[in-house]
């Protein structure tokens, strides 16, 4: 593995064997620790933070609570950039500037997908403040290839929902096979982008949120033991 400090590199495969060989897989890391280890080196920032279009995982506290504003965190790396051939930007890579963020924003309402809450909005049960920002999602097409698609989610959701790939198939199928009452509501709901819940199934929601504990509880008060 070639030394992070060969300035016949480039920046971005620099930072890669940067945070492999000092900061660690897990280490957090702080935006003057990165400036500090490449000064005078333009850009440093958004050059790490094109590793992540090649499988790298490096958290802020936006993905994991536990840092600080000014904190990162290399979970683990992805592809080895620095080898022959390994930089080449992957085909159907989505990147996310400041326009096509206000665009997905904008597009999907300016609320989060996932709970539907709007930044600002305090959380249930909490004085947190929610705030939105842009995920890539995995989408898998009816014909069976694969998409990656750009999403708003609060912090909380994107965290939870990392890993998720949705099965666009499996939506359609199950629509198309609705009645038409049922067709009707769904079709109302998708129109409006929203949907009230009752108070029935808001409810079932928070019970399933609950710890086994306060489960207990409800399970006795519905004489269910």
């Amino acid at each position: 593995m070639p030394s992070w400090q060969d300035a016949g590199l480039g920046t971005m495969k620099r930072v890669a064997l940067w945070l492999v060989s000092v900061v660690g897989e897990g280490n957090t890391f702080t935006k003057e620790d990165l400036r500090a280890a490449f000064p005078g080196v333009s850009q440093v920032d958004r050059r790490m933070r094109d590793l992540r279009d090649f499988g790298w995982r490096i958290d802020t506290n936006r993905e994991d609570e536990e840092l600080d504003p000014h904190e990162q965190r290399f979970v683990k790396p992805g592809d080895p950039v620095w080898e022959p051939g390994r930089a080449t930007r992957k085909s159907g890579t989505i990147a996310i500037g400041a326009a096509r963020r206000r665009e997905v924003l904008a597009r999907d309402g300016n609320m989060c997908r996932s709970c539907g809450i709007t930044p600002g909005e305090i959380y249930a049960g909490t004085y947190e403040a929610a705030q939105l920002d842009i995920a890539r999602r995995e989408v898998v097409k009816p014909d069976g290839t694969k998409a990656t698609e750009l999403v708003t989610e609060c912090k909380r959701c994107r965290v939870g929902g990392r890993e998720l790939a949705v099965d666009l198939g499996t939506v359609l199928k199950a629509a198309a096979v609705l009645d038409s009452a049922e067709r009707s509501v769904l079709s109302g709901w998708v129109a409006a982008d929203r949907r009230e819940f009752s108070l029935l199934e808001q409810i079932w929601s928070d019970y399933r949120s609950l710890p086994e504990e306060s489960r207990a509880q409800l399970r006795a008060e519905l004489g269910l033991g």
